[in-house]
């Protein structure tokens, strides 16, 4: 496979940081087309002093880290952001226990230097709405769909859809599941796309040892019973783009079992929907045969502009690993 790496580097110094670790990196790229970045860092994953934190890059170089949001004694977990024209978006999840988390959303109109107040995503709910790990995407008809899922008992997934730019929020079916066939708590975290044809698609993370898929006709509001792919999982989190030209980029760790090692952590592109993919390639890896953080490059996030993609994932829990790689054109 022919791609060229633009730009490599940690977003952050781990000696310099305000937090001990961090953890589940968004990423979105701003008017101006830099990309900007948040996750969640604090003591340790669950600590009461986790709290979300941002960075964007202008000259080259990342700004130093700021607070975005934080609840006192509440651990902060999985933000995902949104640039919308003039105003960025921040989604994140608030809560001791995954099953009883708030999804919480705030804005900013200066492209994350200031930050607002923060407001439920859907009042009065618990157990998560909206985006759980990975961004949304912008449906043909201008439907903001984002990609969800429930922890709570079985685990499984569902979309959330916006007609009004993200002020309200209607909860589509879960995706079926043959629950005879899962050995596991299910399936998770899944990452979306959208083809030509209209139909919407999502790979999904899960605890049998493989990415499953499903399929939507009718814009997310319902869908296809999730279907094993080849394509290995580790029970960890994935994350996907669809290039202008129809390649889909998946980032993961190309390993099977549940809860096994986050290590390799590569890419591999789809020319056939989704279908099948090409070879991983590595980005990061440290041989271990279990999951370490000394060996952890984890729960990516992705984003294109043109033939170029733009990754974050974490990096030993000590900083957010970033690559921008660009692919020749196809009729090149």
């Amino acid at each position: 496979m022919r791609y060229q790496i633009i730009n490599h580097q940690h977003i952050f110094q781990s000696e310099s940081a305000p937090f001990l670790q961090c953890h589940a990196s968004t990423i979105c790229l701003l008017p101006d087309g830099n990309p900007a970045a948040a996750w969640f860092g604090g003591d340790h994953e669950k600590a009461a002093n986790v709290a979300i934190w941002f960075s964007k890059k202008s000259g080259g170089e990342w700004s130093k880290p700021i607070q975005a949001a934080d609840r006192e004694n509440v651990p902060c977990w999985n933000p995902v952001l949104l640039a919308q024209q003039d105003r960025l978006v921040l989604f994140y999840k608030v809560g001791n226990e995954i099953p009883d988390w708030q999804t919480m959303v705030k804005e900013s109109f200066d492209f994350g230097e200031t930050w607002g107040e923060e407001r439920e995503l859907v009042p009065g709910d618990f157990g998560g709405r909206g985006p759980v790990k990975n961004k949304c995407i912008l449906l043909q008809d201008g439907t903001l769909l984002a990609p969800a899922s429930m922890e709570r008992g079985r685990w499984y997934c569902f979309t959330d859809r916006s007609t009004d730019h993200g002020r309200t929020w209607e909860k589509s079916e879960p995706v079926p599941v043959n629950w005879d066939e899962m050995t596991g708590n299910g399936l998770i975290q899944p990452s979306l796309w959208q083809d030509d044809a209209g139909m919407v698609h999502m790979l999904m993370r899960s605890s049998e040892g493989a990415i499953y898929r499903s399929d939507s006709s009718d814009g997310g509001r319902s869908w296809t019973q999730a279907k094993r792919t080849a394509l290995p999982n580790n029970n960890c989190g994935l994350d996907l783009v669809r290039m202008d030209d129809g390649r889909l980029v998946l980032v993961y760790n190309p390993v099977a079992g549940n809860w096994a090692a986050r290590t390799p952590i590569a890419f591999a592109v789809s020319t056939d929907n989704g279908e099948t993919f090409g070879e991983p390639q590595i980005l990061d890896y440290v041989p271990c045969d279990r999951n370490m953080i000394e060996a952890e490059f984890s729960y990516p996030a992705i984003v294109t502009k043109g033939t170029d993609v733009f990754i974050t994932y974490t990096w030993k829990r000590r900083t957010i690993a970033f690559w921008q790689i660009r692919f020749p054109r196809l009729d090149s």
